[in-house]
């Protein structure tokens, strides 16, 4: 990374700290089930840019100050935020619908605004229309110190609030029970929000910011059912996918920052959606297959003690890949045990059913759960003296 020049190094590790922010930041927003409001507040910010610009203009200035830039954005955010809360609570309109309106109203004024900045005399208005999509080609390391503090602040501000954050997030009834203050919750998770948002703006823009707040949480998902390991998977591969964008573009300087940094988020993505283990694709899959195997086993095992013939082509074919069945079909020394056993497991069950003191346990049965693992067995010794013997075809069990 750092053979690529210093400006190409600052921009690297501007985007994994800016990623690290993102991940751990979204994932909250994330498991509160509300992602679009992110998109609200990143559209939000474009008026605020714009205005930030006009004032520092006015006052004699360049109107490029990055610090000032961002400080207007985040006044336009805020007030985007506080206009979706005020509509959802206080008017009938779904959130969705509040937040498609507050979105498509600042991000008019924003481009309606820029558009007049064009027109200007003063100031240096070109590259302006970079917060759109990101701008990284001029970035200094006093933007690149104020993008870390920055980021450092929120993440020390995720720790001090990420107990409540998460326990209104899985359960907001208890918290408000707690005597904690859902809309203050809220609220506080928003801002956090806002504060990486309007902190990215300079390197993905504010309209891939939202990927970068909510890809990484989703792709950490499939890695583990902890929402703090969640958090730390969120952040780790927000800073990968930051640093390694960053790294990618540089090495292709026609390629765009943003854009490279959210491709790269999602490449994790998808690899996640087919290589996690227990939740990924393949993981799903080789799941299906096994269930589908111990379906035909089961049903196969059955009909070999009851003396019924067995048709079905994979039946056949799974009994004898597990030494069941010969070739002829005949069951074996071996199949004929397995399939006593089951035969008994299976009149175990039907006199669990038939037996309403014991229904929310009959409820347990799939068919291919063990008995073992439902019954303790002083439980299924009792049920094999009010079954006796069971007739095998061949013998009895």
């Amino acid at each position: 990374m750092f053979d690529l020049g210093y400006n190409a190094s600052l921009v690297a590790l501007g985007a994994a700290l800016l990623g690290i922010a993102c991940g751990i930041t979204g994932t909250f927003l994330f498991l509160r089930k509300r992602a679009l409001v992110s998109d609200a507040i990143s559209h939000a910010t474009l008026p605020g840019v714009a205005l930030a610009f006009i004032v520092m203009v006015a006052l004699g200035g360049e109107g490029r100050n990055l610090f000032g830039l961002m400080a207007g954005s985040a006044v336009t955010a805020w007030a985007g935020l506080l206009a979706v809360t005020w509509l959802t609570t206080r008017t009938r309109l779904a959130e969705d619908a509040a937040i498609g309106a507050v979105l498509s109203v600042f991000f008019g004024a924003g481009i309606v605004l820029l558009t007049v900045i064009q027109t200007m005399s003063a100031g240096k208005q070109a590259g302006l229309e970079g917060f759109l999509l990101g701008s990284t080609a001029g970035m200094l390391r006093a933007d690149a110190i104020i993008i870390a503090a920055g980021g450092a602040v929120v993440l020390a501000l995720v720790a001090l609030l990420h107990r409540p954050m998460t326990l209104a997030a899985f359960d907001p009834d208890y918290a408000v029970a707690t005597g904690m203050n859902l809309r203050r919750i809220d609220l506080a998770t928003m801002g956090l929000v806002m504060a990486v948002v309007v902190i990215g703006l300079k390197i993905v823009g504010l309209i891939l910011i939202v990927a970068m707040l909510i890809i990484p949480p989703v792709t950490a998902r499939f890695w583990t059912e902890r929402s703090h390991r969640v958090a730390l998977i969120a952040g780790a591969l927000g800073g990968l996918a930051g640093g390694l964008g960053a790294v990618i573009s540089a090495s292709a300087p026609a390629l765009p920052t943003g854009p490279i940094i959210v491709l790269t988020s999602f490449a994790f993505f998808a690899a996640s959606l087919i290589l996690a283990p227990g939740r990924g694709m393949i993981a799903a899959a080789a799941q299906h297959l096994d269930y589908r195997r111990r379906v035909h086993l089961r049903q196969g095992l059955l009909a070999l003690a009851q003396a019924h013939p067995v048709r079905e082509a994979l039946t056949l074919r799974i009994l004898r890949r597990e030494g069941l069945i010969r070739a002829d079909g005949v069951a074996t020394e071996a199949g004929r045990a397995r399939a006593a056993r089951a035969l008994v497991d299976e009149r175990r069950w039907q006199l669990l059913r038939a037996d309403p003191s014991t229904g929310d346990l009959a409820d347990r049965y799939d068919g291919l759960t063990p008995i073992e693992t439902v019954l303790t067995p002083d439980q299924i010794a009792t049920l094999d003296r009010r079954l006796g013997p069971v007739p095998v075809s061949g013998g009895v069990t």
